[in-house]
């Protein structure tokens, strides 16, 4: 069986649109999204409509979470109070997003999984237990373990932290989707994972990110310039 997983989409109707085309020649079995698909974007309202049309299963990401869930991002700020300034603008930004998205969206979101299982892959947004913390590709062996071998699959996969990877963790493999909306890892493209059996594969998909800055521009976006500036480096930012 040969699944897709599309993650951290973050509103960007440019890069998605050029990733369910990829998906079209790539002809997956099942399409899977790894959460975090609206908020930062141009087209939050497009992206969970698309989606839930689409029918594809999937797991709920911090971003979600902090769409129907507010407090949340309150208290995973409270741990780095020196970083208030930018929760606040994460803040500002969610709360556009909130109101355009709508109560039945939301809802829509609250009722995602924190996991999901299929054959040999287990998919989750960030770590089993929480949506807001996740290893990055520098992590250990034994924390990969640590964090994955609970969910008893062969192959865990994640996103998150928008860099994608591919890591052996003694029987485990542990794959990082990567981005299709905000990549953090230097290469604009957007990314998926296609897992055919257990074998993963990054795809990298090109599509026009200065066609996604100017929706951001005249989006109405509080904060278009910072995410414009993440686009432009695909990497992260300051606001």
């Amino acid at each position: 069986m040969r699944i897709a997983i599309v993650s951290d989409i973050h509103g960007n109707r440019t890069a998605f649109e050029a990733v369910l085309a990829d998906l079209r020649l790539a002809s997956p079995d099942l399409i899977l999204h790894g959460g975090d698909l609206a908020d930062a974007g141009s087209s939050p309202v497009d992206i969970i409509d698309r989606i839930r049309d689409l029918g594809w299963q999937g797991v709920v990401g911090n971003t979600d979470e902090m769409l129907f869930r507010p407090e949340s991002l309150a208290e995973f700020a409270s741990q780095s109070p020196q970083l208030r300034s930018l929760f606040d603008v994460i803040e500002e930004m969610a709360a556009a997003t909130r109101e355009a998205l709508g109560p039945a969206r939301l809802e829509w979101l609250r009722g995602l999984p924190p996991v999901q299982m299929h054959g040999p892959l287990a998919l989750v947004h960030a770590g089993p237990a929480t949506p807001w913390r996740a290893p990055m590709p520098s992590a250990s062996d034994a924390e990969l373990t640590a964090v994955y071998a609970p969910l008893g699959r062969p192959v865990a996969v994640y996103g998150h932290i928008h860099v994608p990877y591919i890591r052996q963790a003694g029987a485990m493999t542990v794959v990082n989707s990567g981005s299709v909306g905000l990549p953090h890892d230097g290469d604009h493209r957007a990314s998926y994972l296609l897992l055919d059996g257990d074998v993963p594969e990054i795809r990298r998909v090109p599509y026009d990110w200065e066609k996604e800055s100017r929706a951001l521009s005249v989006s109405g976006h509080p904060h278009a310039g910072w995410v414009r500036k993440i686009l432009e480096s695909a990497r992260p930012q300051m606001p």
